[in-house]
């Protein structure tokens, strides 16, 4: 009876262990792979001039860790933070300065402003928390029509806009590196795959993205303060992207810019970093693969 006794309490505890386990909804590590904690990536953010956050677009982790991180920065930086995004268009940021400084009200600007499908559960928040506490939040993004034109047409199809226009966009020409993987390896799927030739110019259309992204980062640049800005991964991942081009408009401003990047990718397992997501940024928030999505 005792050792019958004793199977029952193992096999109790084994049961107990495999159901009751842990089920993390993230783990956080470094560049290289060594598990670290939210307390260090907050410090390192509020020591940063700019923070690019990499989301996963429909992940719910991501848009709450998002939130967690702008009110944890708040409360450091105060008025010196500034919030931007790729989800806003330039053409939008008249009437996002209305809604952020109480000028106009939210059903207006919700009606007007060119919002993406998930803004009300994952973007409303911050743009309502900047509204609330006085804080800048700019658009940073080109508006998709003229990234539409150099889908099409390339660089060149922007030649002919007037002067209002180009000041929605990073200055022209801009710096275009092909080489660069995130570039590269756009041209490489569509390569011999039978593609429409305008597709060859999705590249071109990421770059013209991610200048823009950059520079209206770098117009917004201050010293003591932090920018906290909101992409999608592929824009600041493996410090290429807008953070390249941000690193090449920041070479004419009278201090160094301290950029942090963090990222966001998805595992079956959480204990260790894979391989493949080794170096992509400053933190990589690792997420389970079978979490919820917001869309």
């Amino acid at each position: 009876m005792k050792f019958r006794s004793m199977l029952l309490i193992l096999a109790g505890l084994l049961i107990s262990t495999t159901v009751w386990a842990d089920k993390p909804a993230y783990r956080i590590f470094n560049a290289k792979g060594k598990k670290t904690s939210y307390k260090e990536l907050l410090k390192d953010a509020g020591n940063s001039q700019v923070v690019f956050f990499g989301e996963l677009h429909n992940n719910p982790i991501s848009h709450w860790l998002e939130f967690e991180l702008t009110k944890d920065l708040f409360d450091i930086k105060k008025e010196k933070l500034v919030l931007a995004a790729e989800m806003f268009e330039r053409d939008d940021q008249l009437i996002l300065d209305e809604y952020t400084g109480k000028f106009i009200r939210k059903k207006d600007f919700e009606k007007e402003a060119k919002l993406w499908p998930n803004y009300s559960t994952d973007y409303a928040p911050l743009v309502d928390f900047a509204r609330e506490h006085d804080l800048k939040f700019v658009g940073t993004n080109i508006p998709r029509r003229y990234a539409a034109i150099v889908n099409l047409k390339g660089f060149n199809g922007l030649d002919s806009i007037n002067a209002y226009q180009r000041g929605m966009i990073a200055p022209l020409p801009i710096k275009y590196d092909s080489t660069l993987n995130c570039y590269k390896a756009m041209k490489e799927m569509f390569a011999g795959n039978g593609a429409m030739h305008q597709t060859m110019n999705l590249a071109e259309a990421q770059a013209i993205k991610d200048a823009t992204m950059g520079y209206f980062i770098f117009k917004n640049l201050e010293e003591g303060g932090t920018i906290l800005h909101f992409n999608g991964t592929y824009h600041s991942d493996n410090f290429e992207g807008t953070v390249w081009y941000l690193r090449d408009f920041a070479r004419r401003f009278p201090f160094d810019t301290n950029i942090l990047t963090i990222t966001c990718v998805e595992q079956d397992e959480l204990d260790a970093l894979s391989e493949e997501h080794l170096g992509k940024a400053d933190y990589i928030i690792c997420i389970p693969s079978d979490m919820t999505k917001t869309q």
